[in-house]
């Protein structure tokens, strides 16, 4: 083979590499088909059900954690379990329901706690505590996807009718479950009520029938309540100090508290009545809270069932790593008790409620982005398709197993402290619209709850400090890139659209008998000297004709933390001055947005007058980030420039000084 022929296969060979590479990047990046309007994202209408079938979806992730909490329970409490599970009850029922029943009619479109945080605090603070939170989202849903898949891959593996092969590959087996997990996503996956229905029905279903058994079993063994007690009693022989043990170890079962914020972020899956307004949907409210109040007695029951059956049932050895009931409590009672039949068909249901847990938190985590960061402009562009943020979410959820090793146990403090972060969070939202709305009561009790989840909180992490951790490393992730974007896309035209009342109307169709020109200007006094002043400063220094009509353009600062909005333009005279008023986020990207809009309305080009500002320009890049101020005039070419590829169709940008 000659020199030319090697070099003409490998020119090919690279060629080819190039254009599957274009390809994959097209198609990796190829937009959602869903409804978008303007430049930024739009959220989806979803086909409405009734609300047991809702309450199905969001039982698919908190009706599953059955498969671990009960061993989970017994190796945190021992024979405590039982009681410290009933005070995990009572806290479900008396303080995460009340609380997540009021979030339901304050926070009706499914925007959940974290969005009443963010109107009850506004400015940057409010902004920075949503992102914090999205960190502990993060860790919830990536924990429920990697928890769920080794608690599977833990009942696949102890299931009698596995291979023996199979017994020392729990990592590998995870990864599988994880990686087909991301698969269904990058081929594109539809939301299937009907599937989730299904899978809770049959398991709740044979999670009954193991009860039954169970207690059938307590009653036929006289001697199993009676250990119980002797377990119980011989370290702890006075109830109030048994009572009080138990506040301090139930933080550890905090696992049976999840599914109340997908809870209220389904909502929008709810029917309501005809009669609902979309600002109160009374009927989708009140579906909702049957949906919380369902869902969270049907958890109860089987929680304080469960762990009574097999904290009484299964020796202690057993819930060991390594013993045949770590992570898979009840399927260990269903194969003794029902055989390896009805327990291969309870495995299989658990495994697949479990699988789907992940699922329902892959959407989840795909519907977190969309929502919150774009809005900020704390996204890049890439995180507006979902197949990027599923390869990134599925190499992260490979990561934690290889750190945790598949371990359900290990992973469980991590879970708990998503889960009692956004509880605590939810509790401490309430709260304070309790207290804006001067509800003394009402902000008293839900101040309670929100102590008692801090407590709850605290604890957990002191205990299992492995989820802050976890928690951490999310939440400066997201601030990072977050940060990195909003610089990026600072200069981007950030409006969704303008709208002007009549009297600027008719201001700007006066102008545009002529030359366009405008002078901003920032607001003092806001007297007819004022304006005189500035009039004559500026056709001084860009040498504008004297009898060539002007008008003020002045944008005031409005919450420098938000991104996209609708410019309100309001015109007003002073003497015989004439100005335009509006208020934006940032001042530069309000003014083009106005200029650009002006030349499609008129067909004429607008000219902008502008002074120097003087000092240190990384300051003013600084102020412009932070608080949409800056070097106004600069940065308003900017985005001129980066809004209109034409440079014969941009608004000229003049600075005189």
């Amino acid at each position: 083979m000659t020199f030319a022929t090697q070099a003409y296969l490998m020119a090919k060979s690279i060629v080819s590499k190039k254009r599957l590479s274009k390809q994959f990047i097209r198609w990796l990046l190829e937009e959602d088909r869903r409804k978008r309007q303007g430049r930024y994202h739009k959220e989806e209408s979803h086909r409405q059900h009734p609300w047991w079938q809702v309450m199905c979806l969001t039982g698919v992730d908190y009706f599953s954690t059955l498969g671990y909490q009960p061993g989970i329970a017994a190796l945190a409490a021992g024979a405590l379990s039982p009681v410290a599970t009933l005070i995990l009850v009572l806290l479900t029922l008396f303080g995460a329901l009340p609380i997540y029943r009021r979030i339901a009619a304050e926070s009706n479109h499914g925007e959940g706690s974290i969005a009443m945080l963010e109107r009850l605090l506004s400015w940057w603070q409010g902004k920075l505590l949503v992102l914090c939170l999205l960190g502990f989202v993060a860790t919830d849903f990536i924990i429920t996807i990697t928890l769920s898949a080794a608690d599977a891959t833990a009942h696949i593996i102890e299931n009698p009718l596995a291979a023996n092969w199979v017994h020392n590959q729990t990592i590998p087996i995870t990864l599988i479950l994880i990686a087909l997990l991301g698969a269904v996503f990058l081929k594109g996956f539809k939301e299937a009520i009907g599937i989730a229905v299904f899978l809770v029905a049959v398991y709740l279903l044979l999670n009954f029938i193991v009860v039954g058994v169970g207690f059938y079993q307590i009653l036929t063994h006289p001697e199993a309540l009676p250990n119980w007690q002797t377990a119980l009693f011989s370290r702890h022989s006075n109830p109030l100090i048994l009572v009080g043990v138990s506040l301090i170890v139930f933080p550890k079962l905090a696992l049976g508290l999840s599914g109340f914020e997908t809870g209220v972020t389904v909502m929008p899956l709810v029917k309501g009545s005809s009669s609902d307004t979309p600002q109160y949907p009374r009927a989708r409210i009140e579906n909702t809270r049957k949906l919380l109040t369902t869902a969270a007695v049907i958890m109860s029951f089987f929680l304080l069932t469960t762990s009574f059956i097999t904290t009484l049932l299964i020796p202690a050895a057993e819930f060991a790593q390594g013993g045949k009931a770590n992570g898979r409590a009840l399927a260990y009672l269903a194969h003794l008790y029902f055989g390896n039949a009805f327990g291969t068909i309870y495995d299989l249901s658990t495994i697949s409620i479990l699988w789907f847990a992940g699922a329902s938190a892959m959407a989840g985590l795909l519907n977190i982005v969309p929502r919150y960061l774009p809005r900020y402009g704390m996204a890049p562009n890439w995180a507006r398709v979902s197949r990027p943020l599923v390869l990134v979410y599925t190499a992260i959820a490979f990561f934690v197993t290889i750190i945790f090793r598949a371990n359900v146990e290990a992973q469980g403090g991590a879970y708990a402290t998503g889960v009692l972060v956004l509880i605590t969070s939810a509790a401490f939202a309430v709260t304070l619209s309790a207290r804006r709305h001067k509800e003394k009561r009402a902000t008293f009790v839900f101040g309670i709850i929100t102590v008692l989840f801090v407590y709850t909180t605290v604890v957990n992490i002191i205990e299992r400090p492995e989820g802050i951790r976890i928690a951490a490393c999310f939440i400066g992730a997201i601030i990072f890139t977050s940060l990195i974007s909003r610089v990026w896309r600072s200069t981007e035209l950030r409006v969704e659209r303008i709208e002007i009342d009549d009297n600027a109307h008719q201001f700007i169709a006066e102008e545009s008998q002529g030359a366009i020109r405008i002078i901003a200007n920032r607001l003092n006094t806001g007297d007819a000297l004022e304006y005189f002043l500035k009039e004559k400063e500026v056709r001084d220094d860009n040498h504008i004709p004297p009898d060539d009509p002007i008008l003020f353009l002045e944008i005031k600062v409005s919450d420098a933390s938000e991104f996209a909005e609708v410019v309100k333009v309001k015109g007003l005279q002073v003497g015989d001055y004439r100005i335009l008023r509006a208020e934006s986020a940032a001042v530069p990207n309000a003014i083009a947005a106005l200029l650009l809009y002006i030349r499609d309305q008129t067909g004429k080009i607008p000219h902008a007058y502008f002074g120097w500002v003087e000092g240190n320009p990384i300051q003013y890049l600084l102020r412009f980030i932070l608080f949409g101020e800056g070097d106004i005039a600069v940065i308003t070419r900017e985005v001129v420039r980066r809004a209109e590829k034409d440079p014969e169709r941009r608004p000229g940008i003049h600075v005189g000084g």
